[in-house]
């Protein structure tokens, strides 16, 4: 059990469950005709869509009628919000939204219900490949109703490594490719699907062994973070310190190979400086 699991955290997970599927029905009904939205550029990199826009409305608009007094910190329309403070939904209503315009099927809703930086519920809709995953704390994670595990690897040569490429912060590149480049000769590969959310997803169901990106906002992790560590995983910083919801570098893992996988990222010849 966590130091701190709310009594009303089941509810809070209810009421994400049912935000998360009202957005990803939108989401759904909008990918038949996403070869002619709209895009707007966040950055040169990093674009929105009103897909995104109206799925974080909806979103709003249940978890407020459900929950009184929760603060939203949604990427499209609170960006900077604390999510450390209080109680407060943190919210990616389409992770994966450069994905989404192209057609990529690896796209999804994420929800987190979490008080003063403490996960209490998360949901990540599976919106392109289907399945509903949620957790608790303290009561474990489920993709609908199937109990979701980690993985039982326990050697690199067998591990599958989800990645994101730094692509906001090109400034992080060298240090990124500096770790790939270590990773790859020993692993049985390495994957970059474009979606955080679900690949922290996918660790928690065992489908990826580890996970690590240089930076994540805290919409990109919070759900995620809940989801591994309820099924047996385990999420850090690059230091080993456990993850915090005010975002930074993530790396995530079945348990048994994080110190390794942390050596291996960390090791002298390929640090450098990262956001805290």
């Amino acid at each position: 059990m966590p130091l701190f699991a709310h009594p009303k955290r089941q509810d809070w997970r209810d009421a994400a469950i049912a935000a998360a599927d009202t957005a990803a029905q939108f989401i759904a009904q909008e990918a038949r005709s996403h070869r002619t939205l709209a895009w707007e550029e966040k950055s040169a990199t990093d674009f929105v869509s009103r897909v995104d826009i109206g799925a974080e409305e909806r979103i709003r608009d249940i978890i407020t009628a459900r929950i009184p007094g929760i603060r939203m910190v949604g990427e499209e329309l609170t960006a900077d919000a604390r999510p450390d403070e209080g109680l407060v939904a943190i919210v990616d209503p389409l992770d994966g939204t450069t994905n989404f315009l192209h057609g990529f099927p690896n796209y999804g809703v994420s929800i987190c219900i979490a008080v003063d930086g403490v996960p209490q519920a998360g949901v990540v809709h599976d919106v392109a490949r289907g399945g509903v995953l949620h957790a608790t704390a303290g009561d474990g994670a489920f993709v609908d109703s199937s109990r979701l595990l980690v993985s039982t690897t326990d050697t690199p040569a067998r591990a599958l490594i989800g990645t994101g490429i730094p692509f906001k912060d090109v400034s992080q590149a060298d240090h990124y490719l500096r770790q790939l480049r270590r990773l790859m000769p020993i692993v049985s590969g390495v994957r970059r699907a474009g979606s955080a959310a679900l690949d922290l997803s996918d660790v928690a169901r065992g489908r990826f062994d580890a996970f690590w990106e240089l930076f994540l906002n805290p919409w990109d992790l919070a759900a995620g973070v809940l989801l591994v560590r309820e099924a047996g995983g385990r999420v850090t910083d690059l230091d080993g310190r456990d993850a915090k919801l005010t975002g930074g570098p993530i790396v995530a893992s079945n348990g048994i190979l994080h110190e390794w996988f942390l050596g291996m990222l960390t090791d002298a010849d390929v640090s450098a400086p990262y956001p805290a």
